[in-house]
């Protein structure tokens, strides 16, 4: 019997016909998980349309979300929490792991692992050192660079998206830290874990609405074999302390090569390259 498969991919952007075209184009890979490390979409709507095409083609899916897919459109959307809440309800319906469920043990070779979906939002602290939220919008601003998320992922109940991002960082580590101590991890996360990760050459000073301080070592803390994330659109394989990093990112159609294919777009995490 073949062992299975951990695979990655996020920021499939369906919204866009081409690459929902894509995503439905994906082929079969009975027995292999596959990660969905947000920005499926904008909408419910986008989000149903992934997890309806990729249930049939996978044993397992596990999601988290990014901001596209917590954004509020209009005036009769779901707002922050109550829109997060419809999301893994959506998931769970149809039996899609998210952070909200325990975390699967990982059945393939190796030492025992978890496969850990995580959703811990950003607290402007990726930008420069010592600038409050505000000062870090402004710092960007100045580059003429805001991002869509100051308009469209509203933090209700929270009193901010960097309170909602405290709290979802204490929430979290709290179960990581309950994991047994020969327990290793595949911490998932749309958002980079690590500053340094934040590589944005097109628009440096994107950087504030890219993730938080709070994780910065987790990669050790919580014993990960590898981090996945997305957000960036730039993919990349990184090493930090003997953990791989992968950016997971499909992207915008401009960003990604039809000729390639979505299939070579599909990160293989477990049991993963060697090291490069």
């Amino acid at each position: 019997m073949t062992a299975p498969k951990l695979y990655a991919i996020s920021d499939l952007h369906v919204g866009h016909e081409i690459n929902r075209r894509a995503v439905e184009s994906i082929s079969d890979h009975p027995g292999d998980w596959l990660v969905l490390a947000g920005d499926l979409g904008e909408t419910v709507e986008h989000v149903e349309a992934v997890l309806g095409a990729l249930l049939p083609r996978f044993a397992k899916l596990l999601w988290v979300p990014g901001n596209h897919e917590l954004w509020t459109r209009g005036e009769d959307d779901l707002r922050g929490l109550a829109k997060y809440d419809r999301l893994v309800e959506v998931c769970r319906s149809r039996g899609v792991l998210t952070p909200e469920d325990p975390y699967p043990e990982w059945p393939g070779d190796g030492p025992p692992c978890v496969v850990a979906p995580l959703f811990l939002l950003y607290d402007y602290s990726f930008g420069p050192d010592g600038l409050e939220p505000e000062e870090a919008i402004a710092w960007a601003m100045e580059d003429g660079v805001l991002c869509l998320d100051e308009k469209r992922l509203l933090p209700d109940p929270y009193p901010s998206r960097e309170a909602w991002c405290r709290a979802r960082c204490a929430q979290t580590f709290e179960r990581l830290a309950r994991l047994p101590a020969d327990v290793g991890t595949v911490l998932v996360n749309h958002f980079p874990l690590r500053r340094e990760h934040a590589v944005l050459p097109a628009v440096p000073r994107f950087v504030p609405w890219c993730g938080t301080r709070l994780t910065h070592d987790w990669h050790v803390r919580f014993r990960a074999r590898v981090v996945v994330g997305g957000h960036l659109h730039v993919r990349t394989t990184r090493w930090l302390d003997g953990v791989r990093f992968e950016e997971v990112s499909l992207g915008y159609p401009r960003q990604w090569s039809r000729q390639r294919g979505i299939e070579g777009s599909l990160r293989e995490i477990l049991p993963g390259r060697g090291r490069m």
